[in-house]
Formats: C-alpha cells, structure tokens, sequence
C-alpha cells in the first residue's frame, strides 16, 4: 500500500480510446484520487464524451462527478468528430452498454474547476487530455485559477516529433488553438506530454485482451473493444506497429505518478492560431531575446516531456491495471 499522499485530480477528458485507457489508470492507481470529470467536443461531440465518462466509471463500480463542458473550438469553425478512429460512439461502436445510470451535473465543467480550486485551494492537479476549452472558460471566469490549481498536466503538443493532424500539429492543440494558448501562457505549474513521448509508447491490442482476460469485468471488456477498433486504424496508416496503438492520454497520469522515468526541457511554449501552421506548438528553446513579440522573458515556461524510458511505462500501465481496482458496476437509481 502507498504511503504517498495522493494526487487530487480532476480529469479534463474527450472520451475517446485512449482517454478511456488514462482514466482506468487513475482509478487504479493507489496515488490518484480521481475527484471529478470534465468532459470535452474532440473525439465525439461533448454530449457522448459526457456519457462515456459516466458509463466508463460507472461500470468499474465509482461514482464520480461529470460536468459538461465546452461543444466547440473558442473561434475556429468546428470540426467533424473522427469516428475512423474511435468509433462514432467513441469506444470503438460498442455492441451494447449495460444500464448503470448516471447523469451529468448541472453546473458546466469551467464552473466545476472554478469552484473546486476554489474549494481545496493549492491541492488540485488538472489532468487535460481533450482540447482546451474548458480550462481557458475557467481561467476567464477565475485569473487566480493559477494560483489555485497544483498543477496542469496536458497531453497535448509536441515539439521535435511531427504531427498527427498536420505535420506540424497535434489533435488536442489543433482543435482549439486559440484555447491551448491561453492555457500555455496562463503562468501555472504546467507540464505538457505531448507526441514527442506518446509516440515511444505502443501498446499491442494483445496487451489490452490479457488484462481482460485477467479481470473478467465489463470495464475491461469495453476497453478491450475499443482498442481493437483503435489499433485496426493504426494499423491501416503505420502496419510496421502491428495491431497496436499509443498510448497518449495514459501518460499524462503516468508523468504524474512517475516523473522519474522522464525527460524534460522548459522553454516558453506558444501556439499558432492561423495558417497552415494551425495548431502547432512552438517552444524557445533558446535563452535569447528575439525581436518577435510574443516570446519576451515574462511569458511563463512549460515544463516539456521530451523522453521516456518506455518499457518502463508500459510495466507501470500493466502493473497497474492489472491490481485488484475492479468493482461491481453501479446499479441505475430508481425514479
């Protein structure tokens, strides 16, 4: 048992595979104390990212809070959801969900970050692995959102490595870039763990079907699904991975847990709005003073993920999962 204090977090997500694979490893981590869900538009539209995050914690036995949040970009026109990858249901087009009930909370998720920071002031870590809407809403409604929060940590961006939408751009930063570069020059804690780390860490469908053969439950039988339909679409554009997938979201809880097996530079992070730079994620990596705007010496830095030791990320995902976490599924409340 951990004698580690334990992280409070509040889980800013677009559920989406990958989001599902993070958030099962918050709840099975013995040092994460999932306190509430935000949900995003990016993967499927906000109303199904709201209904999975309920479904998907609802079926390992939690009750969690889930407050909607953010249906598009702050100014760019909106998108279409990319069920090619997720599935239009995001969980791969599940074949059938079990009834356990649930529903969202009545305030939105900005005024549910607002009003826990506020609440536990200095104890609260922001999680973001969807696009930024709902942190940039919050900080709007609070300027000391900075002060209040612990610590943001965002799977989002990247540096070096290229792009997932653009060769330029990650999926997170790209859907709401206006967004994103609120978030980055807000002055928190900030830490991104964008692809320059995600795409070291491939995890086979294989890996995903031996824990739920392990457990027997639901939860990781729906996951299971999902990531099959999510490696058949790696599959189509990167055959050389096998049936397989990244890891993504899982490693922003991972840097949390074990920043240890890591490496990281801080620079000033800004992003660009326009263009068909759209998107992307710029950092100074240089301590000069350059005579373009936007980077002067008082712009906040982010701390970068730029390496991991993957094979020991992936004993910690399975170590993990595969603990005694697993509840019965919550019954749906009779009205």
């Amino acid at each position: 048992m951990s004698t580690t204090a334990k992280h409070k977090v509040i889980f800013d997500t677009d559920p989406g595979v990958d989001d599902a694979m993070a958030l099962y490893f918050a709840l099975a981590h013995p040092d994460i104390d999932v306190v509430g869900i935000t949900t995003s538009f990016g993967n499927v539209h906000v109303e199904q990212a709201t209904a999975n995050a309920l479904y998907l914690t609802r079926i390992t036995g939690r009750d969690i809070p889930v407050a909607q949040g953010v249906p598009v970009p702050f100014a760019k026109e909106p998108g279409t959801p990319p069920d090619f990858i997720h599935g239009a249901d995001g969980l791969g087009n599940l074949n059938s969900r079990i009834e356990v009930g649930g529903e969202a909370q009545v305030e939105s998720a900005a005024e549910f970050i607002v009003k826990m920071a506020r609440q536990y002031p200095g104890e609260i870590t922001l999680v973001a692995v969807a696009p930024l809407g709902n942190l940039g809403l919050a900080l709007k409604m609070e300027p000391q959102l900075p002060k209040l929060l612990k610590q943001v940590v965002l799977m989002a961006g990247t540096v070096d490595e290229p792009g997932n939408v653009s060769p330029v751009a990650e999926a997170n930063v790209w859907n709401d870039p206006d967004a994103a570069d609120l978030v980055f020059t807000a002055g928190w804690d900030l830490t991104m763990v964008g692809l320059d780390v995600t795409h070291r860490v491939v995890l086979p469908s294989t890996f995903f079907a031996a824990l739920a053969e392990k457990h027997k439950h639901v939860a990781m039988d729906t996951l299971s699904h999902a990531v099959n339909f999510y490696a058949n679409f790696y599959q189509s554009i990167r055959p050389d991975l096998g049936h397989a997938c990244y890891g993504h979201d899982v490693l922003a809880f991972v840097w949390l847990v074990a920043p240890e097996i890591f490496e990281t530079n801080s620079g000033r992070v800004r992003v660009a709005k326009e263009g068909i730079g759209n998107g992307q994620t710029m950092m100074a990596k240089l301590p000069i003073p350059y005579p373009q705007s936007g980077w002067e010496a008082s712009k906040p830095e982010t701390r970068v993920c730029m390496k991991v030791d993957a094979e020991a990320c992936k004993q910690l995902i399975d170590k993990t999962l595969s603990s005694s976490w697993l509840q019965a599924p919550l019954a749906p409340v009779a009205k």
